[in-house]
């Protein structure tokens, strides 16, 4: 993702210099000259204007061989799906959010139909491609075999379908990996070749950028730590097995925990749980508290096995952090290695887009990903350097 951290710096800040660039993503000097010298070779860069100089040679200012250029996400739950339209420095420019039921009969016919009407309201600039991010299993994000277990979904050629409906190119990808990709080239994870990415909520995921690359394994399927298992026997979780960690820490799991402890009542949600805490409710921020252990114990382990320099926490969960932190910040630093204790721990303020601004993160790098994506990513570079040349 190097290269397109490069696109995404230039698009939010304007030309630099290589020097500059290298300081501002971390990278040397002599790997900033090689990739930059690819990007003006594949068209994507220009070299502008020198920059003004004290003494010395007087350095070349680069810039994008095309500002204009659009790419719209598409976060699909069970219940709603969620849009944003963004350009190529990742910025959102509108968002939009419908109900959607996955279980229908009708869902991709009810899908296509969603996107379509949320595309007819974008702007003027050359629509480069639609990201769509799953809760699932996605086979390659080029062909977008789907199987996501919380939409009732085995085996859906979900990226087949939309492209044949839209005719766009489409990246389909899970959605943890698709928000690790928008933290690398826009988040906190930007100008970190190694990070660690932690979502907390309905459900509980991890994405993995090692050495600059976000981690897929042979089936799309790494980064499920909800499925780790953390318990003999327990309950049962929705994948099918007992004792997962996101049968234990899950929102369903936390808030059936506090109706059986008579803590909520037999309606209640995550919501009336949070407040309880809020308020002081000792049962309640023990529920939170135990979860946070759990949480902390496991992604220890995470971390001596892949090793990250940051760990970033987001999800819709992050809303009741301050009664996880008691319980994930003693069980983390005492499960790690005396030398791994300081590592970085940062939580995120979460927005539902967050998801949808990630699965169009995915159309901006996939030029860039080492053919995963296959025919797509031509088709979106083919996308952006005719753009180019009409700029």
């Amino acid at each position: 993702m190097n290269r397109s951290a490069i696109l995404a710096h230039l698009g939010a800040t304007g030309p630099a210099s290589r020097a500059e660039l290298a300081r501002a993503l971390d990278m040397s000097p002599a790997l900033m000259t090689q990739l930059t010298k690819d990007l003006l070779t594949e068209r994507l860069l220009v070299e502008l204007e020198q920059a003004p100089s004290s003494g010395g040679r007087p350095a070349r200012m680069l810039g994008l061989a095309a500002t204009a250029g659009r790419a719209v996400g598409v976060k699909v739950t069970a219940d709603h799906v969620a849009f944003v339209e963004v350009g190529l420095d990742g910025r959102v420019l509108r968002s939009a959010s419908e109900p959607f039921d996955a279980l229908a009969s009708t869902y991709l016919t009810d899908l296509v139909t969603r996107i379509r009407h949320f595309l007819s309201g974008g702007g003027s600039a050359p629509m480069l491609g639609v990201g769509v991010g799953v809760p699932g299993s996605v086979d390659q994000p080029g062909s977008g075999i789907v199987t996501a277990p919380q939409l009732g979904w085995n085996s859906v050629p979900l990226g087949e379908s939309l492209r044949a409906a839209l005719d766009l190119p489409v990246i389909v990808e899970n959605n943890v990996n698709a928000l690790t990709v928008a933290e690398r080239l826009y988040g906190k994870g930007r100008g970190r070749d190694n990070f660690l990415v932690v979502t907390i909520g309905t459900g509980i995921g991890a994405g993995m950028a090692i050495e600059g690359a976000v981690m897929r394994g042979s089936t799309g399927g790494v980064g499920e730590v909800g499925h780790m298992p953390v318990s003999e026997g327990g309950p049962r979780c929705r994948c099918g097995n007992e004792g997962c960690l996101e049968a234990h820490i899950s929102e369903a799991a936390l808030v059936d925990s506090a109706r059986k402890a008579g803590v909520v009542g037999p309606s209640a949600g995550i919501d009336v749980l949070r407040a309880a805490a809020d308020a002081g409710d000792k049962d309640a921020v023990a529920i939170f508290g135990r979860a946070g252990h759990l949480l902390g114990r496991t992604l220890a382990g995470v971390v001596h096995l892949v090793d990250p320099a940051l760990v970033i926490i987001l999800g819709e969960g992050t809303a009741a952090w301050s009664h996880w932190s008691f319980g994930f910040e003693p069980a983390f630093r005492s499960h790690l290695v005396a030398h791994r204790r300081g590592i970085a721990v940062e939580i995120e303020t979460w927005q539902d887009d967050s998801w949808a601004q990630g699965a169009a993160a995915l159309v901006l790098a996939t030029p860039f990903d080492d053919g995963v994506s296959g025919d797509q990513g031509r088709l979106i570079r083919e996308r952006f350097v005719e753009n180019a040349g009409r700029a």
